[in-house]
């Protein structure tokens, strides 16, 4: 009886140490929209988090989706309760819609976690055009009745 108790015990403590929490990575958002973007003008968001778990975090690498997207992030250990941050720069060199992630792999409970980057690259010229047009109506109002 006493090796079945003292089995169990042992069995409850194996298990508690397999399942105690680690370094957990909460980021304070997952996804970002850039919005319209103009073409050839790189932007960069910031991705920051926080260490909600016992142990130090460390990020061993932020692999992009591809060649476009630049990743930075906090090289040294978080520990428990500090902050870090993943920073990732979009080149914007191409028109249209994008839809970019960067997978961030650490030693915490969530191994891999992808981070998002959305928004459109616009031509450079178009933005300037939608800034430059509410100007305009007022310089109608300006002119004198009569005149061209």
């Amino acid at each position: 009886m006493k090796k079945a108790f003292s089995l169990v015990v042992v069995f409850l403590a194996i298990t508690t140490i397999a399942f105690a929490q680690k370094g957990v990575i909460k980021f304070t958002k997952e996804s970002h929209d850039f919005g319209k973007v103009p073409q050839g003008t790189p932007v960069t968001y910031t991705f920051e988090f926080t260490n909600t778990g016992t142990d130090p975090v460390v990020i061993s690498n932020a692999q992009p989706s591809c060649g476009c997207t630049t990743p930075d992030w906090t090289k040294s250990a978080v520990l428990p309760g500090q902050k870090g941050f993943v920073k990732a720069t979009y080149n914007a060199a191409a028109m249209g819609s994008f839809n970019k992630n960067v997978t961030v792999v650490s030693n915490a409970e969530r191994a891999s976690i992808p981070l998002n980057l959305t928004g459109e690259v616009i031509a450079k010229d178009a933005q300037s055009t939608a800034a430059a047009s509410p100007a305009t109506p007022a310089a109608d109002k300006n002119k004198k009745k009569g005149t061209k």
